[in-house]
């Protein structure tokens, strides 16, 4: 197996190529956030922002090394700018914070555990960040310590189902399909079935 700290060409190009895909898919996630904040109101984006967690998990689940989850939501973020989105470059901002909260997370298990329960921390650790995040760029102290507490267990679920549980998904059919042969997520599964 490659050394632990060393991308591959190819392991750039895979963070690369989900960095942009998972870009195009979070503005379109913007458009259904906000038809359903329309209808159910202000938390709706606690409910549907662990989506916007999902890149780093996918791409960590299938790279398994240091830097990747962060890296691939920052490139993410920087697609959503190039294609226009009215955030700006905040959204690198945004992009670096969700991506360290999920990193954080593959750090703590020296990037070596990458099984569901892994995989949905991440998703609870980057809604953490971004909570704390969000909370001083919208000033959230100002709003009833009942709503903070709702707003923060909702963002918490989505990340481990939305980020976490949907990524995993994702990468078990990627996985299948033959695609992610050769990588680190194959090595794994070989060794783990030997």
């Amino acid at each position: 197996m490659n050394d632990q700290h060393t991308w591959t060409l190819r392991e750039t190009l895979i963070v690369a190529v989900l960095g942009a895909v998972f870009g195009v898919l979070y503005l379109g996630w913007v458009q259904i956030w906000l038809i359903a904040q329309a209808i159910f109101g202000p938390v709706t984006m606690d409910v549907v922002m662990g989506f916007w967690f999902i890149a780093s998990i996918i791409a960590a689940a299938i790279i398994r090394k240091p830097g990747v989850a962060f890296t691939s939501e920052v490139l993410a973020a920087a697609v959503q700018i190039m294609l226009g989105s009215p955030a700006g470059l905040l959204l690198l901002v945004t992009g670096a914070v969700q991506g360290a909260g999920a990193e954080v997370v593959f750090a703590a298990t020296s990037w070596r555990k990458y099984t569901l329960p892994v995989l949905m921390a991440a998703g609870v650790g980057a809604a953490v960040f971004s909570f704390i995040y969000t909370w001083i760029r919208f000033d959230y102290g100002a709003l009833a310590p009942g709503l903070l507490i709702v707003m923060f267990v909702l963002r918490c679920l989505s990340g481990a189902l939305l980020g976490g549980l949907l990524g995993h998904a994702i990468v078990e059919a990627l996985y299948r399909t033959g695609v992610l042969s050769g990588l680190a997520i194959d090595h794994a599964k070989r060794t783990a079935r030997a």
